[in-house]
């Protein structure tokens, strides 16, 4: 015999107001020097983004972008020949 289960999240925002909405996102938030997450729906994360700055990894350095470098006197010294 087979048993399907299924769990739902539900946005834990309107859960402490005892509403049970469906969670599609997740909300990053920096507590105690460790990143946790939270489950929330779409109202939320909208909201939660329009008042806060998006967390940034600042541990990691950026990584500059490499260009190709273009030198006139490789294109001059072949000129010269």
């Amino acid at each position: 015999m087979v048993t399907e289960v299924f769990t739902r999240k539900y946005c834990d925002p309107h859960a402490l107001l005892d509403e049970k909405i469906e969670a599609t996102e997740v909300i990053q938030f920096a507590w105690d020097g460790a990143l946790r997450e939270v489950d929330s729906c779409g109202e939320c994360k909208k909201e939660y983004d329009a008042r806060v700055e998006p967390l940034l990894d600042y541990s990691r350095p950026v990584k500059k972008q490499r260009r190709a470098k273009k030198s006139d006197s490789e294109s001059g010294d072949a000129a010269d020949s």
